[in-house]
């Protein structure tokens, strides 16, 4: 009994999970005032006026390369408390860790060959 009581918690978690920020959008959409105008409509870019099109498109390669820093970078968040304890591990941690590794590579060599890395 006391398992399904720990379990419970859970449940109930992942019942309010999508409800309450859900809540405050959708009442914030409902109840706000709208008043359009053209102004309001505007683009805005930190107070300085537009000059030109406003809506450029950026290359992909900008954002591949931020996805990527950003999976390596995270990679460094794991990877950094998995060598400090690199002696107290027991053997499946230190697979674990190696499986990471080669997942990590493998996307590396996988973006590599399809030529993502390369400045164009």
């Amino acid at each position: 009994m006391e398992i399904l009581n720990q379990w419970a918690f859970i449940g109930i978690f992942f019942v309010l999970a999508p409800i309450l920020p859900a809540v405050p959008i959708i009442l914030a959409g409902v109840i706000s005032p709208k008043k359009p105008n053209a102004i309001k409509q505007s683009t805005y870019e930190c107070g300085v006026e537009t000059v030109g099109d406003t809506w450029v498109q950026f290359k992909m390669q900008y954002y591949l390369y931020g996805l990527i820093f950003l999976i390596f970078d995270v990679e460094m968040v794991f990877l950094f408390p998995w060598a400090l304890a690199y002696k107290q591990l027991d053997f499946a941690a230190f697979l674990a860790g190696l499986l990471f590794i080669f997942l990590l590579s493998d996307a590396l060599v996988y973006a590599w060959r399809k030529k993502v890395l390369e400045w164009v």
